[in-house]
């Protein structure tokens, strides 16, 4: 069957891939469910995460909070300790402010209606079209980055699948595609088609339980899809960062502002070197300058690497004591003297894991 009859065998293809879905979809925890606080739960750790990555999280998260009165009433430290690790940490704060609107603003119930849902904090169209549907058998098609690349091979689709003005294509593409009988299903087979046989990278086809339709696997140019728009390299900073102890053994501690990258969480001070600036010395100015205190007897402990989505980074951690001043904050909103013993109390980036336990054997 060539691409250009998919479109009057839409019926088909719903059928083919909702028969393979049934027969073969992983088990996964949140599809064990059908309460609506889960199903958003899951979603809203899924996005941008790989599932392998997110089970042992949503059963943490959902054994801590597992009413949305639980996750309203806690402290946004709580939620964000929880999540230490998964990476995203707006998903958090936004599921925590959301959370408290559902319980004090309206019914204390996930809305069944998408428009209201679709204005909670952090709810985009993806993921209103997904909790709507999984959760309510609402008619919306939800498009992630699995999606695209089925819709891409599909249709030889040339629109990038990373350039913001495609949306509008491929969201009109999956409305089309939607089986509106059963759309929480479908959306979740068309996902997990994406996730395990349409991969990226070697494509499953010879077992695609819908290859008969589509139009990469009937002129052999899989590899060509999905189109994407090229983009620039990804930039790498280098930081120093001060682990400060005070006379009685305490360190250092800044909290960064709630909005923003790692927006909450808590870490050593210290910033981005100058030009022609050492690490050590970056180290000491960014101390002063972030907490206004001056340290001494500085001493090298290791150096980590962390990849976020838009940026890479080079950290240089340095051991030093508290020389002179008192805490001024310039930048950080909070900042406390702690044990070390308590540092895992505190969620903390990733890139501080990668350091602590040499920290922990080093004090």
């Amino acid at each position: 069957m060539h691409k250009k009859q998919l479109i009057e065998h839409y019926q088909d293809f719903r059928e083919a891939l909702l028969d393979w879905f049934r027969r073969y979809q992983r088990d996964l925890p949140w599809r064990n469910t059908d309460n609506p606080y889960y199903i958003w739960v899951s979603e809203v750790m899924l996005q941008q995460t790989q599932v392998k990555k997110v089970g042992d999280y949503y059963e943490k998260f959902i054994s801590r909070f597992p009413k949305v009165e639980d996750l309203a009433a806690a402290p946004l430290q709580d939620v964000l300790k929880v999540w230490e690790g998964l990476g995203y940490y707006a998903r958090a704060r936004n599921l925590h402010k959301a959370a408290q609107v559902v319980v004090n603003e309206l019914t204390g119930e996930v809305p069944a209606d998408y428009t209201t849902f679709r204005k909670l904090p952090g709810v985009g169209d993806y993921s209103a079209a997904a909790v709507q549907s999984i959760a309510f058998n609402a008619p919306y098609a939800a498009v992630d980055g699995n999606i695209k690349r089925v819709l891409a091979r599909l249709f030889l689709m040339e629109a990038p699948i990373n350039d913001a003005k495609s949306t509008k294509v491929f969201q009109q593409q999956a409305d089309t595609l939607l089986d509106r009988n059963v759309p929480g299903l479908f959306n979740q087979a068309l996902m997990e088609l994406g996730a395990i046989i349409c991969r990226p990278q070697s494509p499953a086809c010879l077992v695609c339980p819908v290859n008969l339709f589509c139009g990469a696997f009937d002129a052999t140019r899989q590899a060509e899809f999905p189109k994407r728009r090229e983009t620039k390299p990804t930039p790498e900073r280098h930081l120093a960062v001060g682990v400060i102890y005070n006379k009685a053994g305490e360190v250092l501690l800044t909290q960064r502002q709630l909005d923003g990258l790692l927006g909450g969480l808590w870490e050593f001070p210290g910033g981005e070197l100058a030009d022609g600036e050492t690490a050590e010395v970056a180290c000491v100015r960014n101390i002063n300058e972030v907490v206004n205190l001056s340290v001494r007897n500085v001493r090298y402990l290791t150096r980590v690497r962390h990849a976020f989505t838009h940026f890479k980074s080079v950290v240089d951690v340095f051991q030093c004591d508290y020389g002179d001043g008192e805490v001024v904050l310039n930048g950080p909103r909070d900042a406390k003297w702690v044990t070390v013993a308590a540092l895992r109390d505190y969620p903390l980036p990733r890139a501080t894991h990668k350091f602590l336990e040499e920290l922990m054997n080093n004090r």
